[in-house]
């Protein structure tokens, strides 16, 4: 049985950015979902501990949807 990777939301992140230097993920947008209760993650003290190989299955199988109706052009007549 493997030890879980737990790590801080920063050593996290390091640890994101490591692996693929040119993500777009943030720390602010790990930090949101982690409030969001997107991310889970284990209260230690005043620590919240990220299961790192959670994390990048929870970024991996997320599918952002775009939900905001775009605007139609219409014609003005004059």
């Amino acid at each position: 049985m493997a030890l879980a990777r737990m790590r801080t939301l920063n050593k996290a992140y390091q640890m994101l950015k490591e692996s693929d230097p040119d993500t777009d993920v943030t720390k602010n947008f790990l930090y949101s979902q982690l409030r969001a209760g997107t991310i889970p993650f284990v209260q230690v003290g005043n620590k919240r501990l990220i299961n790192y190989d959670l994390l990048i299955e929870t970024l991996s199988n997320t599918q952002q949807h775009n939900t905001v109706e775009q605007p139609k052009i219409r014609r003005i007549h004059g």
